[in-house]
């Protein structure tokens, strides 16, 4: 695998709940704010060219997220598919796993709205930069 693909967020004041923790499902936008940065910079695409949907979504939450917490979300392809992608993220604050993560991605073709391989350009692409044979 080429360098850990690291992306800060920041929370913000909006993110927390009544117990001034950052609410569950902020999380979620933590991870997606990983993975569009990922599919950008790695898979080379725009929003405009992204057609993948969201399968499945998994978060497990290690500790309260706070304010204070300055966080980095490491994302990583761990299993590429047929038609799908395995991301797995490491949402951590100064060294420390706060929150994990995995989603699932399915390849949708545009036209046909059915699931479809990865355009075999993408899986070059993410088998490069993740190191998977």
């Amino acid at each position: 695998m080429s360098e850990e693909f690291t992306v800060s967020v920041p929370v913000r004041y909006r993110d927390l709940d009544t117990e001034n923790h950052v609410n569950n499902v902020v999380v979620g936008t933590y991870l997606e704010e990983a993975r569009t940065a990922y599919v950008h910079e790695v898979m080379g695409l725009t929003l405009e060219t992204y057609n993948f949907v969201i399968a499945n979504l998994e978060i497990d939450f290690g500790r309260p997220i706070t304010l204070e917490d300055d966080l980095t979300v490491a994302v990583s392809v761990s299993e590429l598919g047929e038609t799908s992608a395995t991301m797995v993220y490491d949402v951590r604050s100064m060294g420390e796993t706060v929150a994990s993560g995995e989603t699932t991605l399915v390849f949708v073709d545009p036209e046909e709205k059915r699931p479809s391989p990865v355009p075999t350009a993408i899986r070059e692409r993410i088998l490069e930069f993740e190191g998977i044979e």
